[in-house]
């Protein structure tokens, strides 16, 4: 057997087509120092971060539109989607870091190796599409939150939103470590807003926990499959695949197989921990919205701006409004601030460009602001619901694209050496993305021809 580092040098004898590109945010890759020595606590804050950054697609402005439409239609019914959608979430991540890690590819990487030309720039315009879908979501998502708390108008919230390049631009010259400590620091916020939310609402824990077990009326109930498949798609993102599978290679992590074994473990323990954290945020918002609109029988409340509005009379306080508004305020622009680094993965994996970093991150930018400021002038505040939710829908139809090319580069011993999955990860891994392809085939044909 072939230790150390020749591990990944016949790994990439065997595999690969070409030799491996420069890798994704060259600014950053392997600029955080993992201690050799230490308590096990040590190493794993030297690896905890990325995963909260992925964590963030998990509780964007999106879920926000999936979540509260759910929670006011059915009441907590759909509690259980969240938490199937994020245990596969769990899985998917897992892989996306192992991948990585391993291989020293992100996933935008491998699909541009391993696929001819046409298929990778197929890929990429499919992943393009879900991040302008997601970043709709993000930037209305802010843009609603500043119009609640500050008064300023929608497209100006917008266009406000995207400075978020400049953030970007000024944060990665501090050092990754600056981005991952927001990042945390919002979603600490988030967090903190819906735990008063909960106080407030006084929601029935005996239906909270009835909501966790799965229902045949689900998959039944058009209306309700199709907001299932939403939070679906909000949950399991594509374009974190492709995040996860570069930010993950920020740590410096011996280039041995021990090195990497344990590179494996702390960065999955990280996401894991992370995407738990995720999933309480989002099952709280759908149990917000189950215990104040459904319970007082609105059940169509499905917009954000409502959602507000509604909340003060009643939770019986005007500071439930506004933590919620903080906290969709907190998620917008974390959601904008990790789309932009996913949108810079993408386009230089699955193009292999190499241009300046500012210019670069405008290009990416532009890409996914362009439809977002369009639609917004278009339709204004009366259609950000729908759109919202349909960005959500879009993300769960591109979700396949990304998933099985992942599953099948984790499960091919001739990519990943002795890291390949096991028998009992390869059957489960297939089996989440047949679930993911047959429920989106589902939805594809419902929204055709139903």
């Amino acid at each position: 057997m072939i230790r150390g580092s020749n591990v990944n040098e016949a790994v990439e004898q065997r595999s690969w087509r070409q030799a491996a590109q420069q890798p994704s945010l060259p600014e950053v890759h392997r600029s955080l120092k993992v201690p050799q020595k230490g308590s096990w606590i040590r190493k794993f804050l030297a690896f905890a971060g990325p995963g909260y950054l992925v964590a963030v697609g998990y509780m964007d402005p999106g879920n926000w539109a999936t979540d509260i439409a759910g929670g006011s239609l059915f009441g907590y019914s759909l509690l259980s989607v969240i938490m199937l959608s994020n245990l596969m979430a769990i899985l998917l991540q897992a892989l996306a870091g192992k991948l990585g890690i391993v291989t020293g590819r992100d996933l935008a990487q491998a699909c541009r190796d391993h696929y001819s030309k046409p298929v990778a720039m197929g890929l990429w315009v499919l992943c393009e599409l879900a991040i302008a879908a997601c970043d709709l979501a993000e930037v209305i998502g802010a843009a609603i939150a500043l119009n609640l708390l500050f008064g300023i108008p929608l497209l100006y919230g917008v266009l406000i939103t995207a400075l978020d390049v400049l953030v970007v631009l000024f944060l990665q010259n501090k050092g990754f470590r600056y981005i991952e400590s927001i990042v945390i620091a919002l979603i600490v916020t988030i967090g903190a807003c819906f735990a008063f939310e909960m106080i407030w609402s006084q929601p029935e824990v005996k239906e909270i926990l009835g909501g966790f077990i799965p229902s045949a009326e689900i998959v039944k109930n058009p209306e309700m499959l199709y907001i299932a498949i939403g939070i679906l798609g909000a949950t399991v993102m594509p374009h974190n695949l492709y995040l996860h599978s570069s930010v993950v290679q920020t740590r410096q992590y011996e280039q041995t197989t021990l090195g990497k074994r344990e590179a494996i473990k702390y960065a999955t323990a990280d996401s894991t921990i992370a995407l738990v954290f995720a999933l309480g945020i989002n099952a709280a918002i759908l149990i917000l919205s189950a215990a104040t609109f459904h319970r007082a029988g609105m059940t169509e409340v499905a917009e954000i701006g409502d959602a507000y509005h509604l909340l003060a009379p009643l939770l019986g306080t005007t500071l439930g409004s506004i933590l919620f508004g903080v906290a969709l305020l907190a998620a917008g622009m974390n959601s904008t601030l990790t789309g932009t680094l996913a949108g810079q993965i993408v386009m230089e994996g699955f193009l292999n460009l190499r241009i300046t970093p500012w210019l670069r991150r405008l290009i990416t930018r532009l890409i996914a602001i362009v439809p977002a400021v369009i639609v917004t002038a278009l339709y204004g505040e009366s259609g950000t619901a729908q759109l919202l939710i349909l960005s959500q829908v879009i993300l769960s139809l591109q979700l396949s694209f990304a998933v099985v090319p992942l599953v099948k580069f984790t499960n091919d011993k001739q990519k990943m050496g002795e890291f390949v999955n096991k028998p009992w990860l390869k059957v489960l891994s297939w089996i989440v993305a047949v679930i993911i392809v047959v429920l989106n085939a589902y939805l594809l044909c419902q929204t055709l021809f139903g």
